[in-house]
């Protein structure tokens, strides 16, 4: 049975692609942030189990996994989880700055490291989930962005660094998609939400599923997704 790890999949595109795995027999684990969220993520998908770790604390990612069972095969790895805190360079407090760059960057990149004796014996697949915000930074923006900037070139450097081992990274680039995220986003941005305008969460979770299911002798490296107006 295929395993996936999944980061985010509480909700919006995360919990959509754990749903789609699980609904065609595939086995998923989630990462929780803690026991309470782990509880509430597998109630809502029935069938996948969870881990617990704290994207928020990279330092502590090691630890907190050192004290659970971990799969003993792991074919993908796919990085949903993500945060975002709007505004201009000259408000936003360094509080925001380390919360962003520590969910969306340097958490990642330390659960990968963690991982990869186990990826590279699956010879998996890695998935990154970055943003429209990862290619171009936009007024107001400046911390996500600078967290999705780097979540490509972690990207761009793992994918050289793991060719040998068989282990095949991709990145994704969805633009704005109708999730809580993307409500809280226009919360920020003092406008009305309307989530007709933009692509949905199953959209993106099958170019997900694309990357995952390529036969081994192909990979998928990077894919921008628009919404169609």
């Amino acid at each position: 049975m295929t395993v996936h790890l999944i980061t985010g999949a509480g909700s919006g595109i995360g919990a959509v692609v754990a749903r789609r795995l699980l609904d065609r027999g595939d086995q998923v684990v989630v990462l929780a942030r803690d026991a309470g969220r782990a509880k509430e993520i597998t109630a809502a998908l029935p069938g996948a189990s969870a881990v617990v770790g704290d994207l928020a604390q990279p330092g502590r990612l090691s630890w907190a996994l050192s004290k659970q069972a971990l799969p003993e095969r792991i074919d993908s790895l796919v990085h949903t989880a993500g945060v975002v805190d709007l505004g201009p360079v000259a408000d936003l407090p360094a509080n925001l700055w380390e919360r962003q760059l520590a969910v969306n960057l340097v958490g990642p990149a330390e659960l990968t490291r963690l991982l990869l004796p186990v990826l590279r014996v699956s010879r998996a697949r890695i998935v990154f989930v970055n943003s429209g915000a990862g290619l171009h930074a936009h007024a107001g923006w400046s911390a996500y962005a600078a967290s999705k900037h780097g979540l490509k070139a972690l990207a761009d450097a793992l994918r050289a660094e793991e060719s040998e081992h068989g282990v095949r990274v991709t990145s994704i680039y969805p633009g704005r998609t109708a999730t809580p995220m993307q409500e809280r986003v226009h919360q920020q941005e003092g406008r009305d939400y309307d989530p007709e305008r933009f692509i949905t969460a199953d959209s993106v979770a099958t170019t997900i599923l694309t990357a995952l299911d390529l036969p081994d002798d192909a990979a998928l490296t990077d894919l921008t997704i628009r919404p169609r107006a």
